[in-house]
């Protein structure tokens, strides 16, 4: 059974007629998850520093948002979390998830640098997670900078998100501390047993994921590539992984 705020949500996105993202177009979909996100989630919380950084990756600049827990000092060096933002690699962005950030810094005590990444499918894989790779080994670089302990960097993300910062972790071109994975995306063979179980819904249905994996891959790689599916990698690519906090839910 679904959970009673859960069903509220779900009544509340009817009567507000929040279309399903599959019966958009990519910008359309953009559009409507951001309105979404402005009537389900609370005000953003207070953070003690918030930051847009610019940062050219490769020749792609792109923003990742630097946030700093409440009190803490300016000087003081705190471990990172550098966070991948949900959405299927075509929606979702920095506001969508600001509030969750700030909640992320206040509550870990840690700086959360939330990553920007470029949207599919104007940008298809591997551009998310290059991306993702390049924005971790930036964090690292400019650690001083940034007022981060370069030895206490934590990845982490929600569904797509989750997906990105898993096959981060499994890459690792700086030292990774932690993987926190929300609902991480690993399957895209979309093989599980939770692709039938639940291809109705509620909300994201199994149409629905086959639009977000068709947008992102888009035959640039075979869908049980470990770097768009982190659940087929083998051998070093998961026994060096560090610990991981996965978060699921029943539905």
């Amino acid at each position: 059974m679904l959970d009673p705020q859960a069903q509220q949500l779900l009544q509340l996105m009817v009567e507000r007629g929040v279309p399903a993202f599959n019966a958009q177009t990519p910008v359309e979909a953009r559009q409507a998850y951001l309105m979404r996100k402005g009537f389900t989630q609370p005000e953003p919380p207070e953070v003690s520093h918030c930051h847009d950084h610019l940062v050219d990756l490769n020749g792609t600049r792109i923003k990742v948002r630097e946030f700093r827990p409440l009190g803490v000092s300016a000087t003081q060096t705190l471990p990172a979390l550098v966070y991948y933002h949900g959405g299927g690699w075509v929606i979702g962005g920095l506001d969508s998830h600001d509030a969750v950030c700030r909640s992320l810094a206040n509550k870990s005590g840690a700086a959360v640098l939330s990553v920007d990444y470029r949207l599919a499918p104007e940008h298809r894989f591997p551009a998310a997670a290059e991306d993702a790779l390049c924005a971790l080994r930036w964090a690292s670089e400019n650690a001083d900078v940034l007022g981060v302990d370069a030895n206490r960097i934590a990845v982490g993300g929600d569904s797509a998100g989750g997906n990105l910062a898993a096959v981060v972790a499994q890459q690792r071109p700086v030292p990774i501390r932690f993987q926190l994975l929300i609902y991480p995306v690993t399957d895209g063979l979309m093989s599980h047993g939770s692709y039938e179980e639940n291809k109705n819904g509620p909300l994201l249905t199994r149409s629905g994921m086959a639009w977000f994996w068709n947008h992102y891959i888009s035959g640039a790689t075979k869908p049980d590539d470990p770097r768009v599916s982190p659940l087929f990698a083998k051998g070093d690519s998961i026994a060096g992984a560090p610990p991981a906090l996965v978060i699921t839910a029943e539905f």
